[in-house]
């Protein structure tokens, strides 16, 4: 998984990692408010992604080919 981030996927997980933590050192509540919604967000955008490599007909399966 860390090698098809690349360096700035890789270093973007970790500042939002640390961003929660630090909201979560002051506000537990908040933070998991806050960690719902990222994760909203990225199943969001992973079925926007599948949706649109089906329609190019490119199988949208997102875990190689079968």
């Amino acid at each position: 998984m860390f090698d098809k981030l690349g360096i700035a996927g890789l270093l973007g997980v970790v500042v939002m990692l640390g961003g929660i933590a630090l909201v979560a050192w002051q506000a537990p509540i908040v933070a998991a408010g806050i960690a719902f919604v990222v994760a909203g967000l990225g199943l969001i955008v992973y079925g926007m992604v599948t949706n649109l490599l089906s329609a190019f007909g490119l199988g949208g399966g997102m875990g190689g080919m079968p």
